[in-house]
């Protein structure tokens, strides 16, 4: 048995425990609204999507008088499909957020357009958290890669290099600024060899992406044809 077959294992029981322990913590304590929700999000984990979403649509009856706990439960049903990539649902939950979760409502509304391929969506949604939180991480790396998607280079180089500037070890971001300094003629390999580093398992999978644009900047780079 492998040793990160064991750790998975180990992750496992103790997701299942916490378990047991959220479930009696709402037994016996009915009205903790904040059990629901982390019972729900243990159960994300554990890829238990279908119970965690029959768990908080309950609690959203159960506490249906109590906005500030709606929108949180909301929010965490939100992630619920999310996780369960079923993006439709998920912005529709994350659509009816109060002003406390906008934020990261309007962040994870970003996202979920994102994995469903409506990047120019995503980027308004991206632009409106910012607002809230313009020194977010996760925020800036979205607004960059949807701009990376969308072939704004240059708006997505300014986005990349404000993530690296407040986590460089974010390999992820380093590969797709590499991707970035290629198309525009600058100097990369020192972000590929950074990203290789810090997340080969990212720097593998975009391979393809990176044999993709090489391609595509040598064809740019080729003489026309005059005739």
């Amino acid at each position: 048995m492998t040793e990160k077959k064991i750790d998975r294992q180990a992750e496992k029981a103790k997701s299942e425990q916490l378990v047991h322990q959220l479930v009696q913590r709402i037994d016996t304590h009915p009205g903790d609204a904040d059990a629901y929700y982390e019972l729900a999000t243990v159960l994300v984990d554990l890829k238990s999507y279908a119970q965690a979403e029959e768990l908080l649509m309950k609690a959203l009856g159960l506490f249906d008088a109590q906005p500030a706990t709606v929108a949180k439960l909301r929010y965490g049903l939100g992630n619920v499909y999310y996780a369960a990539q079923d993006y439709p649902k998920a912005i529709q939950q994350f659509d009816q957020l109060d002003d406390q979760w906008k934020g990261a409502g309007y962040l994870m509304l970003a996202q979920s357009y994102m994995a469903n391929g409506d990047h120019k969506r995503a980027l308004a949604f991206a632009l409106t958290a910012l607002g809230s939180q313009p020194k977010d991480e996760a925020t800036l790396q979205v607004m960059a890669e949807n701009l990376l998607a969308l072939g704004n280079m240059a708006q997505a180089a300014q986005y990349y290099d404000q993530v690296l500037a407040l986590d460089p070890q974010n390999g992820h971001a380093q590969f797709d600024r590499g991707l970035v300094a290629m198309v525009q003629g600058e100097a990369y390999q020192d972000y590929f060899a950074r990203a290789k580093q810090l997340d080969p398992t990212y720097f593998e999978k975009g391979q393809k992406r990176l044999a993709d644009i090489e391609r595509f900047v040598q064809a740019q780079r080729q003489p026309k044809d005059p005739s």
